[in-house]
């Protein structure tokens, strides 16, 4: 029988883009037409709904080039092209990684606050402090 190249089916997908994530990229900022923005919530098909620097809520649709390569979640910093014709809508050009969104802030391009981070912690979390004064009564 003739040996399985793995040229067929899903396995061509796999292993594709291994390693790429450890090196650093080229730090894109913005430019005219476009605007940073944090998703806040994940639609269907492409679609999500995000916070704008501006202080515009947008709908942003995620480029195909982006639909199955970069995965965008909720809390995300990502780069904005905004639409001439249609002010409510936007899509979306580039994700930022964690440490990508900490130069912008840096820079000064992000205001304080956006980005999250995760040694902080809060009550909008669910963490809680307890004192031993709260358990006397019990």
């Amino acid at each position: 029988m003739p040996k399985n190249k793995g040229k067929g089916g899903k396995n061509r997908k796999n292993g594709k883009n291994e390693g790429e994530d450890d090196e650093k990229r080229e730090l894109v900022l913005k430019e005219e037409g476009q605007e940073y923005a944090q998703v806040k919530q994940m639609l269907r098909n492409g679609w999500c709904e995000a916070m704008c620097i501006d202080g515009t809520k947008r709908l942003c649709h995620i480029r195909g080039k982006m639909q199955k390569k970069v995965w965008i979640a909720t809390g995300d910093i990502v780069l904005v092209g905004l639409r001439e014709y249609q002010d409510d809508k936007a899509d979306v050009i580039h994700k930022y990684m964690a440490d990508e969104a900490r130069s912008l802030q840096k820079l000064g391009q992000l205001p304080a606050g956006i980005v999250k981070d995760d040694l902080v912690c809060c009550a909008c979390h669910g963490c809680l402090d307890f004192d031993d004064e709260d358990f006397d009564g019990i």
